[in-house]
């Protein structure tokens, strides 16, 4: 039984995150992204300038633009990292892993084998 307060993180079932990409050309700015992950622009430009996230775009201005496969991969990092007290670098690892999954099942499905 969790001796946790009602409402922490630690007493509630973690979230499954299920997104779906729904426009390749989709371009989002740092404070939407930050917006629709929910976490302030800073933790964007964080993980751009450690290389977890990829942009597109003049990066000397920051400018960067981000793809909604980018949204996707932020989300889930963002889940990761606050869910699981993840740090950055180990979230993405998680998410490359996820991702790959992902395309592996794609391809079993796209040969007519099953799952």
């Amino acid at each position: 039984m969790s001796t946790a307060p009602p409402g922490s993180a630690s007493s509630q079932p973690a979230a499954r995150v299920a997104a779906v990409v729904i426009d390749d050309d989709a371009q989002l700015d740092v404070d939407t992204l930050a917006r629709a992950c929910s976490v302030g622009p800073q933790w964007v430009v964080e993980r751009v300038e450690a290389g977890l996230l990829e942009t597109f775009g003049p990066a000397h201005d920051r400018q960067w633009r981000f793809s909604s496969a980018s949204l996707v991969r932020a989300r889930r990092m963002v889940h990761l990292e606050q869910g699981f007290d993840a740090n950055p670098e180990l979230a993405a690892l998680a998410t490359d892993l996820m991702e790959e999954v992902g395309r592996l099942r794609a391809r079993i499905r796209a040969a007519g084998l099953r799952e």
